[in-house]
């Protein structure tokens, strides 16, 4: 055990808040000077007391050390963090601090890069002075936060019209009050979380704004500060906001003084953990609240997302047959005993909880990708079109894609389906993509990366350009990088071009909406086989730090019975792509498809048009139990296709190396008892159909190739990628995985939605020393009861139908006959929407930050100031002046009030 060092030893009793506590060599007052702090500075420290200046002459003659000596001894211990210095006296002559520890001394000490990184137990020593002097003592804390820490000071724009408002809640104020001195430096707390792998994966650089004296300090000491201009200033709160994080000013000095507005994540913030963990939101609120117009609010969910506090969930407008439901409040300190058992270790997951257990929004829960539908059906009625694609895109940047091919689960569970018939959402999604792709300049989405200015340079490869790897690409690139797409094929854009039909998705639409992501910086190369062309090593020597692989399920599944090696036979996959990549198949002749889904119909429909006589359909499943969506099995009877249930393959008849037709036998059952897939058969009876060719679309298989080779990544059942179930994070740590090759072949909505959750979680990898986990919104939602609502009136309009052009023959024809809606269908179809969902604010956990409203595209959340006291400013002196009354209030409260 190291030398006990007494005066270190005094040092960090003489700082601490710990009241009644006794230092030790084992407490984070001792260690946490211990690394920076030499025996003589802490001999001068101990000369000074907390928080009073002393002039340098001041020092010498307590000191009595040499002017010399002393001058380097404070310039250096200015520079470690344990003096701070101003110049606030009539004289403006310099004088120097030494500080609390929190805000203080621990922050100053995390704000040197080098300094933090060679001795990386001060960001634990900040991380413990930020919470324990403050266990025992949050419940006591009055509003206004008594002169502790720092204080919630609102987005500016949701106050400004606030006729009640006082100086001290505006940025405004404490702007002009330090009119031209500012420096940005480094945010303590993010350089800290990194320390013990829990950063939050911003660029702590510049997120503190240290103002008037504080300013020179963080320049002059090496804190990795500089001076930047008011028009810097707004720019970085500006980009603070479009990043959702917390205005935060110091709050040890009264109504008179701060030293620094901060920008801050709550992920990491210690100061929002101080209200966040001991559940006590008097520590650092604002005097604001935010409150929901329920009749504007649409569900989008945006505020639900970036509210910092968790104060805000999904929940319903519709009344239940009980009457409107009631949401609980956050319990408060205010008249309840409080300790350990009601804090909330987990609040930065918890806070990330999106929905009541009541449930919210069916559309926007069954989406997989969880788009606003509610909220883009809104700003479609009223005609904001490009607003209603912003809103698309924050969770899919393929909405003229969906507008084509998506299964529609958000209108299979919306809510007026049990009125009459379901909403067209995709209907009303395909009109508004389609006011893009025609416009002469399309909206390219704005890049919001969680810095104050720079894009990252760190290098990602995305393999496979499919849905699910452009989608990573995309939302990757809106988060400040510049991704690399590899594509094998000569085009990108995976199944969606070769392996959907161009009479549901035209191509021109696919390459469209690839080019916004071309535009939005990138690079796609097609052509490249990763595992042949290049390996993973030779792009990991190039630099590229992450993979996400969603190469697909690119191999289609023979059924294992005689014959299917003859000249005629092909899988589904290799069909349609072939029909993708040349244009041309031969299919002259009879042709008959192997299976019953979606693929099969693609597969069938495809043949009638490439000029097959006869088309014919057999599939295990009976007719109700068809995997392909009802409106598919339409699509193939008016296209004079057959449709034969309850039949498995049994052999290929051949001729010459040819087809000359199939033998089915007939399927008793598909699945066992447990609902796993177990086909049983009477091989006795038999079906020999004639045909020329037989498409096997029975399954799709992932071709892997060399890929992989010499890679740790752990391949399970039907050889998908074994990953987390979170992160996408495979064995390989820098290998991420998603899309089909994950989960086996899904649609194109769960491609595009797994893809945007790799690009969480490569942006958290590839910045050092980030959780891929901590404060992660787990994206669950739930669906309200629909069995439970009582509707008092809707519009009686029935489901529009788009028209079909005349002009294209619907049986034959590659190009899609299906016309988009009028703006006079949108307008009726959305008004059919029944809004079932809206944001509920618990306004005992609000702080009053304010980001929701810059959240909001539907003016429905604003602030309001109910709370006056939250803007009483203490100096950290006069605290208990402050605590004392609260809690003999409080006291009396809990032992003889009421309970509420």
């Amino acid at each position: 055990m190291a030398e006990q060092r007494e005066l270190i030893l005094q040092l960090g009793q003489k700082i601490t808040d710990r009241i009644g506590h006794k230092v030790t060599v084992e407490d984070p007052e001792y260690w946490g000077l211990a690394c920076v702090v030499s025996d003589e500075m802490a001999e001068v420290a101990l000369k000074m007391k907390v928080r009073k200046p002393m002039t340098f002459e001041q020092l010498l003659a307590a000191t009595g050390k040499e002017e010399q000596v002393l001058q380097e001894l404070l310039d250096e211990m200015s520079r470690v963090g344990i003096l701070e210095y101003n110049w606030e006296n009539p004289k403006r002559e310099k004088q120097y601090v030494l500080p609390m520890f929190v805000p203080g001394s621990a922050e100053f000490t995390n704000m040197n890069k080098e300094q933090l990184e060679a001795h990386p137990e001060l960001g634990r020593f900040f991380e413990r002075m930020s919470r324990l002097p403050l266990e025992k003592v949050t419940p006591m804390v009055p509003q206004g936060g008594a002169g502790i820490g720092m204080h919630v000071i609102p987005v500016e724009k949701a106050i400004e019209m606030e006729n009640e408002s006082v100086d001290i809640e505006h940025i405004s104020h404490w702007l002009r009050k330090y009119d031209g001195k500012y420096a940005a430096s480094p945010c303590s707390c993010r350089m800290s979380r990194k320390t013990y792998d829990e950063g939050c994966a911003d660029d702590p650089q510049d997120w503190c704004i240290a103002v008037g004296d504080m300013a020179d300090y963080v320049v002059e000491t090496n804190k990795g500060g500089r001076y930047v201009t008011y028009e810097e200033v707004l720019d970085i709160l500006q980009r603070a906001e479009d990043n959702g994080f917390v205005h935060q000013i110091t709050n040890i000095d009264g109504r008179n003084k701060i030293f620094a507005i901060c920008n801050c994540n709550v992920n990491v913030c210690y100061a929002l953990r101080t209200s966040q963990l001991f559940n006590t939101p008097n520590m650092s609120r604002s005097a604001y609240v935010a409150r929901v117009t329920a009749e504007d609010c649409v569900a989008c969910g945006r505020c639900v997302e970036y509210c910092p506090a968790g104060a805000v969930k999904l929940g319903q407008k519709l009344c239940t047959k009980e009457g409107p439901v009631t949401y609980p409040k956050h319990e408060l300190p205010d008249r309840t005993s409080w300790g350990p058992d009601k804090w909330d270790e987990e609040y930065r997951d918890n806070n990330r909880i999106n929905c009541y257990d009541t449930g919210t929004a069916p559309c926007k829960t069954a989406c997989p990708a969880h788009i606003a539908v509610q909220g883009y059906l809104k700003k479609a009625a009223q005609g904001k079109y490009t607003e209603a694609l912003a809103l698309i895109k924050k969770e899919n940047p393929f909405p003229a894609v969906c507008g084509h091919v998506c299964n529609r689960r958000c209108e299979d569970a919306c809510t007026r389906g049990t009125v009459d018939q379901a909403v067209a959402i995709d209907e009303v999604k395909k009109f508004i993509a389609r006011q893009d792709l025609d416009a002469d300049a399309r909206y390219i989405p704005p890049v919001i990366p969680p810095t104050t200015g720079r894009l990252f340079d760190e290098k990602i490869a995305v393999i496979g350009a499919g849905p699910a790897g452009l989608s990573c690409a995309f939302y990757l690139a809106e988060k400040g990088y510049r991704p690399v797409v590899f594509e094998k094929s000569e085009k990108p854009g995976g199944m969606l071009v070769y392996g959907i039909p161009s009479f549901k998705l035209e191509k021109d639409v696919v390459d469209a909406e690839i080019d916004v992501i071309r535009q939005m910086g990138v690079e796609i190369r097609c052509g490249v086989e990763v595992g042949k062309d290049v390996t993973l090593d030779e792009l990991r020597s190039e630099g590229y730090r992450a993979f996400y692989i969603a190469i697909g399920c690119q191999g289609g599944r023979m059924a294992g019975i005689p014959g299917e090696t003859a000249d005629g036979v092909t899988t589904a996959v290799d069909f349609l792509r072939t029909a993708g990549r040349d244009g041309a198949h031969e299919t002259e002749g009879r042709t008959v498809v192997v299976g019953g889904g979606n693929v099969a119909v693609d597969v069938a429909r495809t043949a009638v048009r490439y000029g097959s006589s006869e088309v014919s359909m057999y599939c295990l499943e009976g007719r109700d139990n068809m995997p392909a969506s009802a409106e598919e099995i339409e699509e193939a009877a008016e296209e004079d296709i057959s449709i034969h249930c309850g039949w498995g393959p049994k052999e290929i008849l051949t001729e010459d190396g040819k087809v000359r037709g199939i033998v089915f036998k007939k399927c008793l059952s598909v699945f066992d008892e447990e609902s796993r897939f177990a086909p049983v058969y009477d091989e006795e009876e038999t079906v020999t159909v004639p045909c020329e060719h037989v498409c096997l679309s029975i399954g799709q298989s992932i071709l892997w190739g060399n890929l992989l080779d010499g890679s740790g990544v752990e391949l399970g059942r039907g050889n998908g990628a074994v990953a987390d179930a979170l992160t996408y994070q495979t064995s390989e740590p820098d290998i991420f995985v998603g899309g089909d090759v994950y989960t086996g072949p899904k649609f194109a909505i769960d491609a595009i939605a797994a893809g945007k959750e790799g690009a969480v979680s490569i942006h958290r990898y590839v910045q050092p020393h980030s959780s891929l986990t901590i404060g992660r919104n787990r994206r669950q939602f739930i669906e309200l009861d629909k069995e439970n609502i009582e509707l008092e009136a809707y519009d009686n309009s029935s489901r529009q139908i788009p028209e079909s052009d005349g002009s294209i023959d619907r049986r034959r024809s590659f190009r899609d006959n299906r016309k988009t809606f009028t703006e006079e269908q949108v307008r009726i179809e959305t008004a059919r929407c029944l809004g079932c969902g809206a944001s509920i604010v618990d306004e005992n956990k609000c702080i009053g930050c304010g980001v929701c409203t810059t959240k909001c595209g539907f003016d429905a959340i604003h602030l309001f100031r109910e709370h006056p006291g939250c803007s009483n400013m203490y100096r950290s002196e006069d605290k208990f002046k402050a605590i004392l009354p609260y809690a003999l209030k409080r006291g009396l409260k809990i032992k003889f009030g009421r309970k509420e």
